[in-house]
C-alpha cells in the first residue's frame, strides 16, 4: 500500500496523544502524578493536542474534506466512522478530568473517577485505529493476531515516554514513567520483530492460479498486462520496497524507536538528567515510530496485485 503522510500522521500523533491520556488517568488513580493544580489540566491538553493534531492531519487525503463529517454516521458497520465518534466522544471524560483537576484537586474522587473513564475511552479510540486495518482481509499484513496489539502496545509506550517527559521537565524526576517507558520499549520492540518474522514466513494469500482455478493446470501466468498505464490499483495497492531496503529500515526503527528511547529512559530512570534525556526519548521514539508506520504501510500488499504480477 501506498504510505500517504496523512495516514501517517494519524497513527503516530494519536498514539502518543491517547497513550499519554490513557497514563494520565491510571497515574493520577494511583495519587503518582503532581498535585498541582496545573499539571493535569496542561498535560491533558498536551494529550489532546497530539490526539487533535493526528485527526486533523487523516483528512488532508480528502478530496472533498467538507464532507468529512460523513464518516461518522457509519458506526455501526465502519471501524473508521467508531474511531471518529470514539475519538469525539473521548473528549468529554478528557476536559472534565481536566477541569476537576483545577478546581478540585488530584485526589478527588470526582478526578480520578473522569481520568479513569478518559483512559478507557482513550485505548478504545487506538483500538478502533488499530481495528480499521486489522479488519481488512485482502491485506494479510494487517489481517492477523498482531496488529491491534501492536497499536496498543506503541500507544502505551509512547504514552509513557510523553508522560516521563512531561515530569522530567515538571519535576525533574520521571522515575515511574520511565520504568514503564523502558519495559514497554522492550516489550513493543520484540512485538514488532515478531510480527515481522511472523508475515514473512507467510505464504500469500493467493495465487495467480487459484485466482483464475487453473492451479490443476500447471503454472498460470497472464499473456499480457492487464494496464498498460498505472492506474488506481496500482498508484495505491501495488507500493513495492526493495527487501534489502526493508530490512535497512527494520534495523533503523529498532534502533530509534525503541532501543535508543529505551536507553535514554533508563538514564532519566537513573536521574541522569531527566528533564533532557526522557524528552529526547520521545523526540527519536517519535521519529522511529513515524518510520514503523512508513514501513507498516508500505510492506503491505493488496491481494488485487496479483493480477499485476505482483507478489501478494
Amino acid at each position: 500500500m501506498t504510505p500517504a503522510s496523512s495516514v501517517l500522521l494519524l497513527t503516530t500523533l494519536t498514539g502518543f496523544g491517547y497513550g499519554l491520556l490513557a497514563w494520565l488517568g491510571i497515574f493520577c488513580a494511583a495519587g503518582a502524578l503532581p498535585e498541582s493544580p496545573w499539571f493535569g489540566p496542561v498535560a491533558v491538553v498536551i494529550a489532546l493536542g497530539f490526539a487533535g493534531a493526528g485527526l486533523v492531519a487523516s483528512t488532508l487525503h480528502l478530496g472533498r474534506k467538507e464532507r468529512a463529517w460523513r464518516a461518522f454516521s457509519q458506526w455501526r458497520s465502519s471501524w473508521l466512522s467508531r474511531e471518529g465518534v470514539a475519538a469525539v466522544a473521548t473528549n468529554a471524560p478528557a476536559l472534565g478530568f481536566a477541569a476537576s483537576w483545577a478546581a478540585l484537586g488530584a485526589a478527588a474522587p470526582l478526578t480520578i473517577a473522569l481520568g479513569l473513564v478518559a483512559a478507557a475511552m482513550a485505548l478504545g479510540t487506538v483500538f478502533c485505529t488499530a481495528m480499521i486495518y486489522a479488519c481488512l482481509k485482502p491485506i494479510r499484513q494487517w489481517h492477523n493476531r498482531f496488529t491491534a496489539p501492536l497499536y496498543l502496545l506503541f500507544a502505551a509506550f509512547s504514552g509513557a515516554l510523553l508522560l516521563a517527559a512531561l515530569l522530567g521537565v515538571w519535576t525533574g524526576t520521571a522515575t515511574a514513567a520511565a520504568a514503564l517507558a523502558v519495559v514497554f520499549a522492550i516489550g513493543a520492540g520484540v512485538a514488532k520483530a515478531a510480527y515481522w518474522r511472523f508475515i514473512d514466513a507467510q505464504g500469500p494469500l493467493a495465487t495467480l492460479a487459484s485466482a483464475t482455478g487453473l492451479a490443476e493446470l500447471g503454472t498460470v501466468r497472464a499473456l499480457d498486462r492487464p494496464h498498460f498505464t498505472e492506474n488506481y490499483v496500482l498508484r495505491e495497492m501495488g507500493y513495492q520496497i526493495a527487501r534489502r531496503h526493508a530490512a535497512r529500515l527494520r534495523r533503523i526503527v529498532l534502533v530509534l524507536a525503541f532501543a535508543a528511547p529505551a536507553v535514554l529512559a533508563a538514564l532519566a530512570l537513573a536521574g541522569a538528567m531527566p528533564a533532557v534525556a526522557a524528552p529526547l526519548a520521545a523526540l527519536l521514539a517519535g521519529i522511529g515510530l513515524f518510520a514503523e508506520r512508513w514501513l507498516f504501510f508500505a510492506e503491505a500488499t493488496h491481494v488485487s496485485a496479483i493480477y499485476y504480477g505482483r507478489a501478494v
